[in-house]
């Protein structure tokens, strides 16, 4: 019976097809270069569990672009971080290695705190208000700011869903919400750098490298494979 159902796939013909066989794409999650307790599944584009996931390839080439889905929300952070990296911590950017936006609204690299993304006022309960970290930016009212400024200042804070990109040019790190940019570069980043996912309290996050849930920017593309990867 299983013989004969087996080739009822098409149209319910009983001529078998011919499979197609996609290419998979070499780029993905590193189970040489996770935390202890991190499981990475799905072919090596979902992270869950507690630690740090990095890429299995290097941001190499001019403009990079991947994204982040958030399947499952809990403790998560999602950026950049070299091989030196802690893969045991559960929060991004608390080493001189990494540069993370985390689920707690901070971006960080060597637990110093360059932006944070606090809730806005109430009639506008789906905003954030970024800021950078510095104290005369933190003691600023949303009132003092002129009104061109309070609309680049504000941004969207992600949540179970949402898909969070992020792109790299060696110059600048930036992440985009929803094809939307948040606007909080970041830059000075040094060494080679492979995409890191953080995950703890239940997060799940998906890797995406190919087949954009968004479009990138303008001249940037999905992560390229050194020769010495494929």
């Amino acid at each position: 019976m299983f013989c004969c159902f087996k080739y009822c796939v098409d149209g319910f013909s009983l001529t078998p097809s011919v499979p197609i066989r996609i290419k998979r794409n070499p780029v993905q999650l590193d189970t040489l270069h996770m935390g202890q307790e991190v499981v990475v599944v799905k072919g090596g584009t979902r992270v869950c569990g507690s630690g740090c996931a990095l890429g299995n390839a290097p941001l190499v080439q001019n403009k990079a672009y991947f994204e982040v889905k958030l399947q499952q929300g809990g403790v998560w952070a999602v950026g950049l971080a070299t091989r030196e990296t802690d893969l045991n911590r559960v929060h991004g950017g608390v080493d001189k290695d990494s540069w993370c936006l985390n689920s707690d609204g901070t971006v960080r690299n060597d637990n110093n705190e360059l932006y944070h993304l606090k809730p806005a006022p109430r009639d506008s309960p789906t905003e954030i208000l970024v800021s950078t970290g510095s104290t005369d930016d933190i003691d600023q009212t949303e009132n003092e700011k002129p009104e061109s400024e309070k609309e680049n200042d504000r941004a969207i804070m992600p949540g179970e869903g949402d898909v969070i990109g992020v792109v790299y040019d060696h110059v600048e790190l930036n992440f985009f919400l929803n094809g939307k940019n948040l606007e909080i570069p970041v830059r000075n980043i040094r060494g080679t750098v492979y995409p890191a996912l953080y995950v703890d309290d239940g997060a799940i996050l998906d890797i995406i490298l190919d087949n954009f849930r968004y479009p990138p920017p303008s001249g940037y593309e999905k992560i390229m494979v050194e020769q010495s990867l494929l």
